[in-house]
Formats: C-alpha cells, structure tokens, sequence
C-alpha cells in the first residue's frame, strides 16, 4: 500500500484559503488547511504565524493551479 502524495498549491491568509477551499469543493476537491498557528495555540504554544497552506492530492494537482490562477 504506497502512501498519499499532496502537494502545496497555496500559502495565505485566511479568508484567501476559504475562498480556494470554497471553489475547490464545488469541483468535488477537497483540500488538507494546515494551520501552524492553530496548532500551536492547541499545542500550548505561541505563533506569530497568522498564514495557512492549502495542500491536494497530486492527482488533483494541475485542476487545483488552473482554479487558483482563475480566481
């Protein structure tokens, strides 16, 4: 069983990502947001981070940038 490959499609803030995250599940895409702030806030850390990444299955890779280009 080989394991999952997901790519970076984007780095932002918050309501950039909802947007991308909105149209992505629209064509059926469903991304992973990973958080570093949140996490650390969970983690009971600090983080002056306040930036979100946006990362898809490599399969849905070359969709994800053309939806992305076109908003």
């Amino acid at each position: 069983m080989s394991t999952p490959k997901f790519s970076l499609v984007f780095t932002g803030n918050m309501m950039d990502v909802l947007k991308i995250v909105e149209a992505l599940e629209v064509k059926d895409i469903h991304p992973i947001i990973k958080d570093e702030s949140e996490s650390a806030r969970l983690a009971g850390f600090g983080s002056h981070s306040q930036l979100q990444q946006v990362w898809v299955h490599e399969d849905e890779y070359e969709t994800t940038k053309k939806l992305i280009e076109a908003l």
